[in-house]
């Protein structure tokens, strides 16, 4: 079977690894000229976690990733207060098997990248159209040269985000709604930082009208910083948009002395508008489906868009890897029956978590205040984190 996987990010890599072991082969088309990741930083929760350790990678995050020894620490945006915080570690192993790791998208891009053959990965192809015949797909790419081609496939899959080419093919355009909000996303090297910031920790700081998500990356090198704010009149929905300092830092002016000196230790931001979307209807249509972001765009709010990616890969090598040419078709409905219903509880439950995090000061914010001290968000985890994409055991991996 010939596969033809659209989008060289985390989803498509993830996808063409999981297929190999599947024994079937795949080609990633990617439209950038060299295969480099510009987001910043990812949680690499229980659920992503396992699904590499299938792919016999799990042993590489250690070398990069940040191993958390608590998460959820809840801090008060005026003077830094600890509403509560979250012991990860041995508890987390115990409830899920796997530990979190917080890292460097560009990381683990890197590591995804090595386990594949080079040959498997197809740079400066830009997908500009997808053509379905009878028995089989044309896809149509455009070169930076200006020159085009065109590839046949059994299977083609949309794992191009946000902006998908091949998702127009599938289905009617789902609008998306602005949130009125917006991301600044930076990263601020270590020696920079103040300390509180470099500790294995997810920190989220929370206030009126805004909120602030921080954690070390790189091995320690760097702590990734996200701040979600009112967007005021910014709309580029994209990760490679760039912000300014000056915006950012005066979002904050008034907060807890250590979160303006980490805001305003940060060089350079990007900046994202927050775009919601309804579930998509269908994700697949003959022999062409979608994966990942392609398929189920949602708000950073859970922090699970790559962890969904990779159970999105390795379910449709699941069901691909049972398949002939001609049940194509039927096997990509049963990857859509399998996944379109998690994906899309996910997708919804990442709605209306800001407004929960932006109270202002006041009865609702002390007694949303209260009610975190008495949570357990590790346990309240258990249907993202417990979920397994596939129980039965996967061969090793060939070598690349």
């Amino acid at each position: 079977m010939r596969i033809a996987i659209v989008g060289g990010g985390l989803g498509g890599l993830a996808a063409a690894l999981f297929l190999r072991q599947a024994g079937l082969d795949a080609t990633v088309y990617e439209q950038a000229p060299q295969l480099r990741e510009v987001g910043a930083g990812v949680v690499v929760a229980p659920n992503m976690v396992k699904p590499l350790a299938r792919l016999g990678l799990a042993d590489e995050l250690p070398k990069f990733a940040v191993r958390l020894d608590a998460a959820w620490e809840f801090r008060r945006w005026q003077d830094g207060r600890v509403l509560f915080v979250q012991p990860m570690g041995e508890e987390c192993r115990r409830l899920y098997g796997a530990d979190c790791f917080v890292a460097h998208r560009a990381d683990l891009l890197a590591m995804l990248q090595a386990a594949l053959p080079a040959a498997q990965l197809k740079l400066d192809h830009r997908c500009v159209a997808l053509r379905q015949t009878e028995g089989a797909l044309h896809l149509q790419f455009a070169h930076r040269d200006g020159g085009t081609s065109e590839v046949r496939a059994d299977v083609a899959i949309g794992a191009d985000g946000i902006h998908s080419a091949v998702s127009p093919a599938l289905h009617r355009p789902v609008q998306a709604r602005f949130s009125g909000l917006c991301a600044f996303r930076c990263l601020v090297p270590a020696a920079e930082a103040p300390p509180p910031a470099l500790r294995p920790v997810q920190t989220l700081w929370l206030g009126p009208g805004r909120h602030v998500v921080h954690y070390p990356i790189s091995a320690g090198r760097l702590v990734n910083v996200v701040a979600i704010v009112p967007a005021g009149d910014w709309r580029t929905e994209s990760w490679t948009a760039e912000g300014d300092t000056t915006d950012l830092r005066a979002e904050f002016a008034g907060w807890d002395e250590g979160l303006r000196q980490l805001v305003g230790s940060a060089q350079s931001t990007k900046r994202w508008a927050l775009y919601d979307r309804d579930p998509l209807p269908q994700w697949s249509h003959g022999r062409a489906t979608l994966l990942g972001d392609a398929a189920h765009a949602m708000l950073p709010f859970f922090a699970q868009g790559a962890a969904q990616a990779l159970e999105d890969a390795e379910v449709l090598a699941t069901c691909l890897r049972e398949a002939s040419a001609a049940s194509v078709p039927e096997a990509l409905q049963r990857y859509e029956a399998l996944r379109r219903p998690r994906a899309s509880q996910v997708q919804l439950m990442s709605r209306g978590r800001e407004v929960r995090n932006h109270l202002p000061d006041g009865p609702e914010q002390r007694q949303r205040d209260a009610e975190l001290a008495r949570g357990d968000p590790l346990a309240q985890s258990a249907w993202l984190y417990g979920h397994e994409a596939r129980p039965q055991p996967a061969g090793p991996l060939p070598p690349a």
